[in-house]
């Protein structure tokens, strides 16, 4: 049997819960939380009302992605912050950069667990701890449910719902879970790489460098395009404008069983042209990967070859 698919399995026909312990949360709280974050990311946060949620993008002058993340509106004069743990760290930096009599903090939420449950049976197994409501919530969404904040979001834009509660309570929400008659199966977070690589879903830091433009990377749905002034804007909307940008993520189909190596060279008609930046075997569509290619490669359909010469894998642009 291949590696997860028994998980892809029920990602794909039931419900998959993953607890996200690669991610953190954090609170920002201060008078000035909201200007000073919608001046620093891409998204309109000014416009975000309590019980919302959505992506955005912290972005250095030129528009290159420092961290992207999902930002939640809250009623308690908050503003919480859902990002990966590893990028934490420089995007807590970026934005102290920019402090200066800003009234603003940041508080690490180590308590919490993140939760993803994916899948189209994910509200009918997050019903199981008693949230009927949750099968009418809409995306982008998010509510207190007795011990967990409970979000609709799509993060491989198929139906999902995230979790956020108290680490201690998450084994037995976890345990009530699967017994709702959706068949759901706890799945490694691993197995979610099938998802996200399957729907040409960039992740900051592995399909993206320090010098990878947001659009490059194609973060458009982090991006408000209709906001005021922000860093790297002037950037975004040269690009959107001119069409400036020339290289961009691209799904690959590779011939065969064998996986490539990630960051294998990409070449068309003996030109490097990217890289393969995040590959592997998909149950459904065999091996698969994507790569930040020139717009020579665009068209779909576009045979190219990854790796060296002497052992290259044949492929197959997609999209």
């Amino acid at each position: 049997m291949m590696p997860y698919e028994k998980h892809y399995a029920a990602l794909i026909q039931s419900a998959g819960i993953a607890r996200l312990d690669d991610r953190i949360v954090v609170r920002v709280i201060g008078d000035d939380r909201v200007t000073f974050m919608h001046g620093m990311c891409s998204q309109d946060i000014q416009n975000l009302q309590p019980g919302m949620t959505a992506p955005a993008l912290l972005l250095t002058e030129h528009a290159h992605v420092v961290a992207d993340f999902f930002i939640y509106a809250t009623d308690d004069a908050a503003l919480l912050i859902e990002i990966e743990r590893s990028l934490w760290p420089c995007a807590r930096a970026h934005l102290e950069k920019f402090l200066v009599a800003d009234d603003v903090e940041f508080e690490e939420l180590e308590g919490l667990t993140v939760v993803d449950i994916e899948g189209p049976a994910a509200a009918e197994t997050i019903a199981a701890i008693g949230t009927e409501g949750i099968k009418v919530a809409k995306e982008w969404r998010h509510f207190i449910a007795g011990p967990a904040r409970i979000a609709s979001i799509p993060r491989f834009g198929g139906p999902a719902f995230t979790l956020l509660a108290d680490t201690s309570a998450v084994p037995d929400l976890i345990a009530t879970m699967l017994q709702s008659p959706s068949h759901s199966e706890l799945v490694e977070p691993s197995a979610l790489e099938l998802l996200r690589i399957e729907n040409r879903i960039a992740l900051v830091g592995v399909d993206t460098t320090d010098k990878t433009l947001a659009l490059e990377a194609r973060l458009e749905r982090a991006i408000s395009f209709n906001k005021g002034c922000y860093i790297g804007q002037e950037t975004v909307e040269r690009a959107t404008a001119r069409g400036g940008v020339k290289k961009r993520l691209c799904s690959l189909k590779i011939e065969g069983n064998e996986v490539p190596l990630a960051n294998s060279a990409v070449f068309l008609d003996g030109k490097e042209i990217g890289c393969l930046t995040s590959v592997l075997q998909s149950p459904r569509l065999g091996v698969i990967g994507l790569g930040i290619l020139h717009h020579s490669a665009w068209r779909p359909g576009t045979p190219v070859l990854i790796g060296a010469a002497e052992y290259a894998f044949r492929a197959v642009v997609q999209s």
